[in-house]
């Protein structure tokens, strides 16, 4: 009896010294292998930022964490406005996800498609990396949801079938597929032009079919969907909203893992965030505008606005502006225009 206490009790010691020298993750019940949803595959920066996040997360946390990617939001039957509330659900264990796409369900998000908000890059990132950004985050929270990083999926700009497009007058009559937000449509119709709403597995065939006239996306989706083969020769550059990305956790996913493999994930979270918003810009700026120049080259004619034909668009949709800003949050809209006018 005093023997088997005794081997009862180093049994015990063992496993109270194996507890505490094992790695933080080993105590943990990981999961073989967690889901990551993105709209965009590697083909285009977004992609590739979710494989980055994934490959250094693996590095970081020595294997204990490994993610899968699943683009095209395969998750949820391709249907991007369902991906936030997937998440929340835990269908999805984590996302590098679109503003404009979870705007549906968080109302604040909204804020980046206020057209003609962000005049340049310097303007998206006094948002992201200020105080708007940590005000964003702590409203993706409340809502379920660990938010860590921002990404970039960048300038939204316009393409058609039909013709240049230099004024609003140009826009008249033309049938533009959106995105699923109601701002979009409320935009477009401002400009007279007619909007649809569709998601992007639908956007291509029926730009290729003519169903649709135009499209709106960031050049590098432009690109890398090879949208100059379904007809868009015309291409215009008027930077009216951006779209950055946010990579997130589900909260149960999170709060099941370790302290430190927490902050290696959001450490890499960070990192494969930086390096994307790198990737969404490279060849789109004054010192490099070598991606302008590679679609010219496909046969497409890009039209560059003057800051005068810019302002002819944006006094059009200023009402839409006014009207959104109610439902963002005038004060946290405030907070926008001020960190943009006071940015470096």
């Amino acid at each position: 009896m005093i023997k088997s206490l005794l081997s009862l009790a180093a049994s015990a010691a063992i496993a109270a010294t194996l507890a505490v020298s094992l790695p933080a993750g080993a105590q943990q019940n990981y999961q073989p292998e967690y889901r990551l949803s993105t709209v965009l595959g590697t083909a285009f920066p977004w992609g590739k930022g979710g494989e980055r996040w994934a490959e250094l997360v693996k590095e970081k946390t020595q294997g204990r964490i490994n993610i899968k990617m699943y683009p095209g939001t395969s998750l949820v039957a391709g249907d991007q406005t369902r991906e936030f509330t997937a998440i929340r659900q835990g269908v999805i264990d984590l996302a590098v996800g679109s503003s404009i796409n979870w705007s549906p369900q968080v109302k604040e998000l909204n804020l980046f498609s206020l057209p003609f908000l962000m005049p340049d890059y310097r303007a998206i990132d006094a948002l992201t990396h200020g105080e708007v950004g940590k005000d964003l985050f702590s409203i993706i929270e409340k809502n379920g949801v660990v938010p860590l990083a921002w990404g970039e999926n960048g300038f939204r700009e316009v393409s058609n079938s039909k013709r240049e497009i230099r004024t609003p007058a140009d826009m008249k009559g033309l049938k533009f597929r959106v995105v699923g937000s109601p701002l979009f449509n409320d935009t477009f119709t401002a400009l007279g032009a007619n909007p649809t709403q569709m998601s992007w597995a639908d956007a291509q065939p029926a730009l290729a079919s003519g169903a649709v006239d135009g499209q709106e996306n960031p050049i590098s989706v432009f690109t890398g969907a090879k949208i100059h083969a379904v007809g868009q020769k015309y291409l215009t550059l008027w930077g009216y909203v951006a779209d950055p990305l946010i990579f997130v956790v589900n909260r149960k996913v999170w709060e099941s893992w370790s302290k430190a493999d927490q902050d290696a994930v959001r450490a890499a979270a960070v990192q494969a965030g930086s390096e994307e918003t790198a990737l969404a810009r490279k060849g789109l700026t004054t010192a490099d505008n070598t991606v302008y120049k590679n679609v010219e080259a496909l046969g497409v004619k890009v039209t560059h606005l003057s800051p005068a034909e810019v302002d002819a668009f944006r006094k059009l949709t200023r009402p839409t502006y006014d009207k959104w800003s109610k439902t963002i949050g005038a004060g946290l809209v405030k907070k926008a225009e001020a960190a943009i006018a006071a940015r470096k």
